[in-house]
């Protein structure tokens, strides 16, 4: 009864992924998939490894390099005196706490050793041998573009226009690994802010 139940959810979750849901009559040389059975199982090994801006690397996690300049501007900073909200620097220009010239805040010096989303492709990559650009942007314009229909386990999932803003290893079923804000898991595919086009690698 389990496995009767298990199937209908997977194959509920399979159908309900729009563009995802059809198999492409492709297959690929068996050499060629047990590279891609190598690239997702070894992705599925870091399941549970924390998210780190900027971690991950061919070698596996690392220490992220946290956030920018540019992007402590867009944070809200705590309820200051002087504080400006969404400034780098926290204080009204020309002025301080203590009235004196700004001081900039620094940012926070990385903490975590994980990954964020391209890092985990490039080390999931790495151990079929194949070297990835850093960005999930560059990661896109590498790749070969596949329709949505034809999505096969091993593809990439891009998101933002060009693929900048996220990618994801699509592991089949319905469902794709990813870097979260908990962690790197596997999740039901999403296609909202999805690129017109998935990546594939290995042909």
């Amino acid at each position: 009864m389990r496995r009767i139940f298990a199937f209908v959810i997977s194959f509920a979750v399979l159908v309900a992924t729009p563009g995802l849901a059809s198999a492409d009559p492709y297959q690929r040389p068996a050499r060629n998939q047990q590279a891609v059975d190598f690239i997702i199982k070894r992705a599925l090994s870091q399941q549970g490894v924390p998210f780190a801006y900027g971690g991950g690397d061919a070698n596996g996690p690392s220490l992220g390099r946290g956030p920018s300049v540019d992007e402590l501007a867009t944070e809200q900073l705590p309820n200051v005196p002087g504080a400006v909200p969404g400034s780098a620097f926290g204080t009204v220009p020309g002025t301080s706490i203590l009235g004196a010239a700004p001081a900039p805040v620094p940012a926070p010096a990385p903490s975590v050793v994980g990954f964020d989303a391209s890092g985990i492709i490039v080390y999931a990559f790495a151990g079929a041998g194949i070297k990835l650009p850093r960005s999930s942007g560059e990661q896109y314009r590498v790749a070969q573009k596949i329709a949505p229909s034809q999505a096969l386990p091993g593809d990439l999932i891009f998101f933002g226009p060009d693929g900048t803003q996220s990618v994801a290893l699509f592991v089949g079923n319905g469902q794709m690994l990813e870097a979260t804000d908990t962690g790197i898991k596997v999740s039901p595919v999403r296609t909202a802010n999805m690129t017109p086009y998935l990546g594939r690698i290995i042909a």
